[in-house]
């Protein structure tokens, strides 16, 4: 696959070319750390960060998405009736995205675009994104890409991989979709540089593994009744902040709001770390204790997810529930314990 050069004095003058075109994202800095947002007419996206708090997931999966809209003033030809909000499905792009968080698309897409159900709106916004990727030169400390699949030069899920060499990016073309964006910019000067030397030492860099190769021939509920689930639950606060960062997690809850006659149907970021996630309307919760809940995160993502697709865990190493927890419960210790369990005398369900 071809690379591109870009001069860095090249940058803007490319992105407001192509802005006619695609709507751009990218990170910004938020007072202590980064997020990614729509950029205004002429802004920049900041390169200057490590990793962004939040992944781009919402960009694709807004955190709060309206589905339907509805009237009961019968004084309106079309009451009564839901209606779908209008979305703006034209072509986008996120700009520096690391790998991690695009590799992580594709875990998800298996929720929301399988041979059982396409959901359509995350199916239109995945579609009509282009993802730029940066890659990470310098990985964090508590990142564990390279366990989990993935790669701090990793192109999966990516169209573009920028790389930052100093004076100049250099941008190597993955898709079709990529190489249109590349041209829409006017980035056309093909070098022969190689990124394999920046890619090695960046891979250097990476201090953080996890084992993972023998969690698929672990019995499911040997695991499930383990006894250090109450130790690893022990100071979880249930305050979700491992499930909003995670850029692999997909659970949603819908709502109606309403206000005097008219209203819109919703869908929201949810938790299976929450209490009332489970909660059903007999007043039972299966998950009614904080271990059953934190055991059904690290289950799913360490175990269901591994024996329904058997290709990998369900993360991608960007360590953000790691650097984010308030109380330090650290998803790579767990997966080490998962990893190398053997069922006990003693063990018993909870």
């Amino acid at each position: 696959m071809k690379v591109i050069k870009i001069d860095k004095k090249d940058w803007a003058g490319g992105l407001d070319k192509a802005s006619s075109g695609y709507r751009f994202f990218g990170p910004v800095e938020d007072k202590e750390c980064h997020n990614f947002k729509e950029l205004d007419k002429g802004e920049l996206p900041d390169f200057n960060f490590s990793n962004t708090r939040l992944s781009a997931k919402s960009v694709v999966f807004p955190q709060t998405e309206a589905m339907f809209e509805y009237s009961l003033d019968e004084n309106e030809a079309d009451h009564h009736l839901m209606k779908e909000c209008r979305k703006n499905d034209a072509p986008r792009a996120v700009l520096g995205i690391r790998p991690c968080d695009a590799s992580a698309f594709l875990l998800v897409k298996r929720n929301f675009d399988n041979p059982e159900y396409r959901d359509p709106w995350w199916v239109k916004a995945y579609e009509s994104t282009t993802f730029a990727g940066l890659a990470c030169n310098n990985p964090c400390a508590s990142c564990f890409c390279t366990s989990a699949g993935c790669g701090p030069f990793d192109e999966k899920g990516l169209d573009v991989l920028l790389v930052d060499a100093g004076d100049h990016f250099l941008a190597k073309v993955v898709t079709e979709k990529g190489r249109k964006m590349l041209a829409a910019a006017g980035w056309n000067a093909e070098t022969d540089a190689d990124i394999e030397a920046l890619k090695k030492d960046a891979e250097s860099k990476i201090s953080s593994f996890v084992p993972t190769d023998k969690l698929k021939d672990k019995t499911t509920m040997e695991l499930y009744n383990a006894a250090f689930w109450e130790e690893a639950a022990f100071a979880c606060l249930n305050c979700g902040t491992c499930t909003y960062s995670c850029p692999t997690c997909w659970c949603f809850d819908i709502q109606d709001e309403s206000k005097g006659k008219s209203g819109i149907r919703m869908r929201n970021w949810d938790s299976c770390m929450y209490p009332l996630f489970t909660l059903h309307g007999s007043g039972h919760n299966p998950r009614g204790t904080k271990i059953h809940r934190v055991r059904q995160r690290f289950m799913h993502k360490l175990k269901y997810y591994v024996d329904k697709y058997g290709d990998g865990i369900q993360c991608v190493g960007c360590g953000r529930c790691i650097r984010l927890c308030p109380v330090n419960i650290d998803i790579r210790k767990i997966c080490e314990k998962m990893n190398s369990y053997e069922p006990k005398a003693g063990d018993c369900n909870r």
